[in-house]
């Protein structure tokens, strides 16, 4: 029997193994239903778990990140909530896919060049539809969209640099192409406060607006 296997019977009481062996069984179980719901319907899944990471993205920014006194804006985060699973869940979902089907393996050079296509093309792509969406449903004007680009666009691609060089190398490396949204998104929950701060900051000229056209 494994060392660890004698180790964790002996030093632990029998209620404590239970409980851990029963915990670990759960999680399992939907850790396998994910899986089963993922290879059945792999857009819709991926929709809401871009919709999750945005989601929890916006309500860390507001309430760890954001220091404007503002009370919770539930409507912004609804609008990055719905930013993650109509855009990004399903955009993710066919960019992904056809970058695994025309550069597929696992080799260095596949990787490095996965990151750099990653980088350079969808990165900005991704900034403009973020913006974009977010100017649209605020109903703001063409003209404030062009704005927000000039203004914000080349910090949200250049600072993502420092995040999602290193995390797409490991995503295109060791990462299972089913799982890819999955691991993007529980790194997109960290950086989304990144980006929900930024598409909440306001360019210079813009006068201050209510809660209700906030981001």
């Amino acid at each position: 029997m494994p060392s660890f296997v004698i180790l964790f019977n002996q030093t632990l009481p029998h209620s404590h193994q239970l409980q851990i062996l029963l915990y670990t069984r759960d999680n399992m179980g939907i850790w396998s239903r994910y899986n089963a719901l993922l290879e059945a319907q792999p857009l819709l899944v991926k929709a809401m778990t871009s919709l999750t990471g945005f989601t929890i993205g916006d309500i860390l920014a507001q309430n760890f990140v954001n220091q404007d006194g503002q009370a919770y804006d539930p409507m912004r985060t609804i609008r990055l909530g719905s930013f993650g699973f109509l855009v990004h869940g399903t955009t993710g979902h066919y960019f992904y896919g056809f970058l695994d089907s025309k550069l597929p393996g696992t080799k260095p050079q596949t990787v490095a060049s996965k990151v750099l296509i990653d980088q350079t093309i969808w990165n900005p792509i991704f900034g403009l539809m973020f913006f974009g969406y977010l100017n649209l449903v605020e109903g703001k004007s063409f003209d404030d969209y062009k704005k927000k680009i000039q203004s914000d666009l080349k910090t949200a691609v250049m600072g993502s640099w420092a995040v999602w060089v290193p995390a797409h190398t490991i995503n295109f490396a060791f990462i299972p192409p089913s799982q890819r949204l999955l691991y993007i998104n529980s790194i997109q929950i960290g950086y989304n406060v990144f980006l929900s701060f930024l598409g909440n900051k306001k360019v210079d000229g813009e006068e201050a607006e209510g809660d209700s056209k906030e981001l």
